[in-house]
């Protein structure tokens, strides 16, 4: 399902595109569509009447996940040699490659140091995850 948004991040809409980008069986790639559409990724709208054709756009959901979609590909990129990587996020006016990272927006600050940016419970949690932070190992930096 990442391939299919990442595609509809590259502008793919029509069901074709996808298959051709992806290489999927019709019947994979119309459930996956089905389940962006129903999950508020993905709106499906007519672009066609006669025959009915419909489109694939992302939605306002969809779009928020593109810096998911950035980080991923950073990070497999982080793990490659410059000749090993299939793409690259590039500044799209000077076409210069930049390093995407993720970054606490009050302090701007990377988050992925695991000693310093921790999980803990939410307002919302179970008890069985209010009992799994509760509970947590102490990192390094606490013992």
């Amino acid at each position: 399902m990442l391939l299919i948004l990442h595609d509809a991040f590259d502008g793919y809409t029509r069901f074709d595109q996808f298959q051709e980008s992806l290489g999927i069986s019709s019947s994979m790639l119309t459930t996956r569509l089905k389940t962006l559409v129903a999950d508020g990724l993905l709106e499906r709208r007519p672009y066609q009447t006669n025959p009915v054709r419909h489109e694939y756009v992302l939605t306002e959901l969809g779009h928020s996940l593109r810096p998911v979609i950035v980080a991923l590909a950073a990070w497999g990129n982080s793990r490659l040699t410059p000749a090993e990587r299939s793409m690259i996020l590039v500044n799209a006016h000077s076409g210069e490659e930049v390093e995407p990272v993720v970054v606490d927006a009050k302090t701007g600050r990377r988050l992925d140091d695991s000693d310093t940016y921790v999980f803990t419970a939410g307002p919302a949690a179970s008890d069985a995850m209010r009992h799994r932070y509760a509970t947590r190992p102490a990192t390094p930096s606490e013992a």
